[in-house]
């Protein structure tokens, strides 16, 4: 997730809080942020005790950093669910020297005033006798008594990468822990042992003012940890309740069940009046069979009644699936982003099933013996790590890049803009090129970091895929020009065309686009296998030239994007080409001058000193 946006180390946050008072020294360092080396930072700041977080995913990098520490002379700890997990694996490596099992703050309090791990509940560690496992930590019952993260230690500032809601800077909160769901392949039935503590709602809301100063007033996306935002919907409506005077200018994204959504529609729109406006539901298949087999407590009715619901109150309904679970075949796999818009999801994501250690499912697999890839660095749900019946793991991977495509189709994408809008508002036409490219650099980010070695096959799938009857349908029949404002003196210089945009591969058309133009409006939109013969300027891009890599300006994607070849068809179409050049270079200059018009009248309102002019 961190492509989408920068991922806030709160588990981290609340152990320093924790140890703040009984310790020299504490700091957070954040490494997916930092350019500096782990070395230079035990160099600067000499530390006993390096406590390091870890996912799956993180297994080699935890141990890689872990090693530093020990080859530096420091007592390495490791936490998360992942060690939880499996302790003995990782303190089986000699740069390891404890595990904290379960939540980490009462647990380190007590190591750093014992000074050694002896008799600490919720430890396990290296003893003269071999691997020892202290007794289980009963669970924090008071979250009230926590001190809240210690924000003021970040060395970093958290944004959204993806503006699809707002952008800006962003923070975290947990106003629970656990979740009384049992579903098979989840890790939160082994670390809360199917129970949910709650804060209250008072507390909640402290929390939420000091987050509020800590930004300084500024616009805030705040997402919310609790795997089951919605487990005790009595807390949330009083939560709602606090909230309502102080009118605070954020977006909070939850995690809920679809049942819950169904049992509280009432509880729903006052969330939403509240700001708590962006959801995101576990719907994981449209198939009864997979819900019943994985235990997930909730019917397809509900599925489709939890979207309603959602949808009816304005708010993002997002929804996730998991692919790849044993009994399911490519067809029916295939007919899951169908099914998500079928049923109006505004946003969907596609995991391949993942057996994380601890779930049940990996309990039944390693039973069953059909685990076949061992290496932590593919459990990242976009990699098949078990032998499947039905398909091979290329396909069940090249199918989730389908999935995605299938439903992340160029309507979709402008629906999505349709939603954010007011009554009558439209999106300037460089705003929605600029968003449309930010988020293909998501795309493009995620699969050339996790799929690096079969990025251009999953790029010809993608852009395969993307080819849809919908795109034409729906900007026909919603109006496209309703939704974003072309510039007059555009259309005016374009006038009459059919411009098609092509994808190719060594040459070979794989999609087009085609935007259809009149002096006055754009009429539609339309994806198409292969390339049509009737445009009037064709630009083509090959696959291969297409990088999106990095954190580039717009311009500069844009330019990557459409800039590998232009094919020229004769007299008629460099005409048409030329007014295609002319209309844009009218557009960059008038947009141009309105900003430098309103930095004009900034300096008019508010003039800089003598010495500045």
């Amino acid at each position: 997730m961190g492509f989408a946006a920068d991922l806030i180390p709160i588990g981290l946050e609340y152990i320093a809080a924790a140890i703040e008072d009984l310790v020299d020294e504490v700091h957070i360092i954040d490494m997916d942020l930092e350019d500096a080396s782990t070395q230079s930072f035990l160099d600067e700041y000499q530390p006993e005790l390096v406590c390091i977080s870890m996912s799956a995913t993180d297994h080699h990098e935890g141990l890689r950093i872990a090693k530093i520490a020990k080859d530096a002379g420091c007592t390495t700890v490791l936490g998360g669910y992942h060690p939880t997990a499996i302790p003995e694996k990782l303190l089986a490596w000699p740069q390891v020297d404890l595990v904290v099992r379960g939540e980490g703050e009462d647990t380190m309090k007590e190591l750093v005033q014992n000074a050694s791990p002896r008799d600490v509940l919720g430890l396990s560690y290296k003893g003269a006798r071999g691997i020892m496992h202290n007794g289980s930590r009963p669970f924090i019952q008071d979250l009230d008594a926590l001190p809240f993260p210690a924000r003021h230690l970040r060395r970093h500032k958290y944004h959204d990468h993806v503006t699809i809601h707002g952008g800006g800077e962003r923070d975290v909160i947990s106003m629970s822990r656990g979740c009384w769901g049992r579903c098979d392949f989840c890790c939160e039935p082994m670390m809360s042992r199917g129970r949910q503590r709650f804060r209250s709602p008072e507390n909640v809301m402290q929390e939420l003012l000091e987050i509020v100063a800590f930004h300084e007033g500024r616009p805030l996306h705040i997402f919310v940890t609790d795997p089951n935002f919605l487990g005790s919907p009595r807390r949330v409506d009083h939560l709602c309740d606090l909230l309502h005077p102080h009118e605070l200018d954020i977006k909070f994204t939850v995690l809920v069940r679809v049942d819950s959504v169904v049992r509280n529609p009432a509880l729903i729109a006052k969330m939403c009046a509240n700001g708590i406006c962006i959801y995101e539901m576990g719907i994981e298949s449209p198939r009864a069979e997979d819900l019943m087999n994985v235990n997930k407590g909730i019917t397809l009715e509900m599925q489709e009644k939890a979207v309603q619901i959602l949808r009816a109150n304005g708010a993002w309904a997002g929804g996730t699936f998991v692919i790849g679970l044993p009994n399911q075949t490519a067809e029916e796999i295939k007919q899951f982003p169908l099914y998500a818009k079928k049923i109006g999801l505004t946003g969907a994501a596609f995991g391949i099933t993942t057996p994380f250690p601890g779930t049940k499912l990996y309990q039944e697999l390693t039973q069953e013996n059909l685990i076949v890839e061992h290496d932590w660095a593919k459990y990242d749900e976009m990699h098949s790590v078990y032998k499947l019946k039905h398909m091979s793991a290329e396909q069940l991977e090249e199918l989730a890049t389908y999935c995605h495509a299938k439903f992340w189709t160029l309507d979709t994408f402008i629906e999505q803009t349709r939603l954010s809008l007011k009554p009558d508002e439209k999106v300037p036409l460089q705003e929605f090129i600029k968003e449309m490219l930010v988020t293909l650099r998501f795309a493009w980010n995620t699969a050339s970091d996790l799929q690096p070695e079969k990025m251009l096959t999953h790029m010809r799938i993608a852009a395969e895929t993307s080819a849809d009857p919908c795109v034409e349908a729906y900007t026909k029949n919603v109006g496209i020009h309703n939704i974003i404002d072309f510039p007059k003196s555009l259309l005016q210089v374009l006038g009459s065309q059919r411009i098609q945009f092509t994808l190719t591969e060594n040459g070979v058309p794989i999609t087009s686009y085609i935007i259809k133009t009149t002096k006055t409006t754009v009429e539609y939109v339309k994806a198409v296998s292969g390339r049509q013969d009737d445009a009037t300027i064709n630009l083509d891009a090959d696959l291969e030239n297409v990088n999106l890599s990095g954190h580039n300006n717009t311009l500069k994607l844009l330019k990557n994007f459409v800039g590998a070849t232009v094919s020229l068809r004769g007299l008629e179409e460099t005409w048409s080409r030329l007014r295609l050049l002319t209309a844009i270079g009218l557009e960059s200059t008038r947009l141009i001058t309105a900003q430098t018009d309103k930095v004009l009248d900034k300096i008019k309102k508010h003039p800089l000193p003598g010495w500045f002019k």
